[in-house]
């Protein structure tokens, strides 16, 4: 068999036209790869404090005297939440106010269904305002927050909801009572200057603002209730956090296999009653 000159021609032309699907399934799936790797949950995780001019503010915005420093964002944690919530009061034992920790309890998507991320802009650029105001408006001595992706065992030893605030205050006495008082915020609607506002009432009238305060002989106050007295607001913590992780399908399996056990149980125990009749053995009846 001959090959025409024409053939031999045409014979690179197939074989680019052969590997080129091949080269396109493989850009494709080397840059599903390096989606996949750049969506990694650790890299959504805080570590240590944060600043709160990552936000557009006027610290990162401005140049010159008139650059306001925003204040730092904490970050609480389950082994260190109470470290750094005393730590101020340990340094200054002897200042006659208590130490003042504003907190936003926030998420992601499994916690928050991804509606935090306004609240925490205008947390970030609170900050900022927060900074800048005289000193004859109220602010916050210090500013946090818990992130309940990252910390589900906290905030369910608090019994915290994503998207709402947590105001501290500390007292620089050891035995006196740690007063908390939450808020729920508008996560569709929230601004900075509704941060500056909803803490500004928390000074003057906390009733009015929303503000509502964790009775601390109750059960789930974070430090005087009784489950954290008794040591048990932890434990409590995990086990919900453990619940919240089961899917849907496999509490109805543990629900199944319960109810069927108890049923068996009570089967068991009517037809091993005293008194019961018991069927004549086969070919025994006359």
């Amino acid at each position: 068999m001959r090959f025409s000159t024409t053939a031999l021609l045409a014979l690179p032309l197939l074989a680019a036209a052969a590997e080129s699907p091949f080269e396109q399934y493989k850009a494709k799936f080397q840059n599903f790869l390096s989606n996949f790797g750049a969506s990694t949950p650790g890299a959504d995780k805080a570590d240590g404090p944060a600043v709160a001019g990552e936000a557009p503010s006027v610290a990162t915005g401005a140049k010159g005297k008139n650059a306001v420093e925003p204040k730092t964002i904490e970050s609480f944690t389950l082994e260190d939440w109470k470290g750094t919530l005393y730590g101020p009061v340990r340094a200054d034992a002897a200042q006659p106010q208590p130490a003042e920790w504003l907190v936003l309890v926030t998420g992601r998507n499994k916690t928050c269904l991804g509606r935090c991320e306004r609240i925490e802009t205008a947390f970030a650029e609170a900050a900022v305002k927060f900074a800048s105001l005289p000193s004859s408006e109220p602010s916050p001595q210090r500013l946090a927050r818990v992130n309940c992706e990252d910390q589900p065992v906290l905030c369910n030893s608090w019994s915290a909801n994503a998207g709402s605030l947590w105001l501290f205050e500390v007292p620089a006495a050891p035995d006196a009572i740690v007063e908390i008082y939450t808020k729920r915020m508008n996560l569709t609607t929230v601004t900075p200057q509704d941060v500056v506002d909803v803490y500004a009432g928390a000074v003057t009238d906390r009733a009015e603002a929303g503000w509502n305060r964790t009775d601390p002989t109750g059960w789930f106050h974070p430090i005087e209730g009784k489950l954290a007295k008794f040591g048990l607001s932890v434990p409590l913590g995990y086990a919900f956090w453990a619940l919240g992780a089961i899917p849907s399908w496999g509490m109805m399996l543990i629900m199944s296999f319960v109810s069927r056990t108890m049923m068996n149980r009570g089967m068991n125990r009517g037809a091993g009653a005293p008194g019961a009749p018991r069927a004549a053995p086969a070919g025994d009846a006359r």
